[in-house]
């Protein structure tokens, strides 16, 4: 899919999400607790998928726990947020075409 290793820069990591998103073997992986968190928001699946596809990164990725992965933090508004813009926090491993969405918030 993406042939670049990680860590992205903010640019390659909105590339390279977007396209795992859109991808036919997409594999999206939600905590418990990031459904928790869409819930108490009112988002649904889609909601998260519709950031995951259209969404931008702007920040430099965090380590994650997982060796040799690392947390990227998406944001879109989406069909359901109103005018609120949707930050989520996402482990993309682009080899196994999955997207591990750790939490979903409110930018503001």
């Amino acid at each position: 899919m993406f042939s670049k290793p990680q860590p992205w820069s903010a640019g390659d990591a909105t590339d390279a999400i977007r396209g795992i998103a859109r991808s036919d073997c997409l594999e999206l992986i939600m905590t418990k607790h990031a459904r928790v968190q869409a819930a108490e928001r009112s988002l649904i699946a889609s909601d998260v998928l519709y950031v995951l596809k259209n969404g931008f990164v702007y920040d430099e990725p965090q380590v994650s726990t997982q060796r040799g992965c690392y947390k990227y933090a998406i944001e879109s508004r989406s069909p359901n947020s109103g005018s609120r813009t949707v930050r989520i926090i996402t482990v993309p491993n682009d080899q196994s075409c999955t997207l591990k969405v750790v939490t979903v918030m409110w930018v503001d």
